[in-house]
């Protein structure tokens, strides 16, 4: 375990998250799929974990490139949902990286069970340190997973050395428009373990010191503000099953949280941005 408190509660944070293995695969049972018939065409309408579902990741995918030949890393790859997508849609091999134990554990057995093991597969390991060579893929990629890290400016350096020259990180993020004031800033660690949230400016730097060029920066605010009120309700949609797993304080606790969360996306505080860099030679 890392000794930073605040990835600590991060890995606690995700062990007790509304969305699992044991939730996916249920909901994939309730349309009258049996196990032995899992495929990520059933799949990926319940593991994408991120804001916009598939629609999102196509996105992703198409800002970055993504090739047959490329080697990639889903840096906090969380239950796995957009990795075993972009290893079926282009056919590349995907190597995720998550910090919490129960998510690589499920992530593994959600791609053993769609059929994809021999193309993706998941590390338990610390962005901050992660345990690759030097130069070892073409692409990485991050969806909405930023926000929960300490030490930013690391986190980039990490990404960028495990890069070859001409790799290309793309990523989506939480980010503050301008100011987040304390009180709020606590209450986002407090309730969703969100550390240090940055703006576009502070990226754009922390990529720039780290040797990678900015090509593209997409504003998805407007999106996620709307994609953050339909999320809250489908939380809430779930209290009977969070309930029964993890009972009535924590669901209470959670939407408490996450309605804060929305709230400052609806006066402008929080933004999010698709950003695009390539490592340069």
């Amino acid at each position: 375990m890392n000794a930073d408190p605040r990835l600590q509660a991060v890995v606690h944070f995700y062990d007790f998250h509304p969305i699992s293995a044991q939730q996916i695969l249920a909901a994939v049972a309730a349309r009258g799929v049996e196990r032995a018939d899992i495929t990520e065409e059933v799949l990926q309408h319940h593991d994408q974990d991120h804001y916009g579902g598939t629609a999102a990741v196509d996105r992703l995918m198409a800002e970055a490139a993504v090739g047959a030949g490329d080697e990639v890393l889903d840096v906090c790859s969380g239950m796995g949902g957009p990795a075993r997508y972009l290893a079926w849609k282009r056919g590349c091999r995907v190597t995720g990286l998550d910090l919490t134990r129960s998510r690589v554990q499920g992530a593994t057995e959600l791609t053993e069970l769609a059929g994809l093991s021999d193309r993706v597969r998941f590390v338990e390991g610390n962005a901050l340190d992660m345990p690759f060579a030097a130069d070892r893929f073409s692409l990485a990629i991050a969806q909405e997973a930023f926000a929960h890290i300490p030490d930013k400016p690391r986190l980039v350096r990490e990404c960028a050395r495990v890069l070859r020259p001409g790799g290309r990180l793309v990523f989506t993020d939480i980010l503050h428009r301008g100011t987040l004031p304390a009180a709020d800033a606590k209450r986002l660690f407090d309730g969703m373990r969100f550390s240090e949230i940055g703006s576009v400016d502070d990226y754009t730097r922390w990529l720039q010191d780290s040797g990678l060029r900015v090509e593209a920066v997409l504003d998805l605010s407007e999106e996620w503000t709307r994609i953050l009120r339909e999320r809250h309700a489908m939380y809430r949609s779930l209290q009977a099953q969070t309930v029964q797993r993890l009972g009535r304080e924590h669901f209470e606790r959670y939407d408490q949280a996450y309605a804060h969360f929305v709230g400052l996306y609806q006066t402008g505080v929080l933004g999010g941005a698709l950003v695009r860099a390539v490592k340069l030679a």
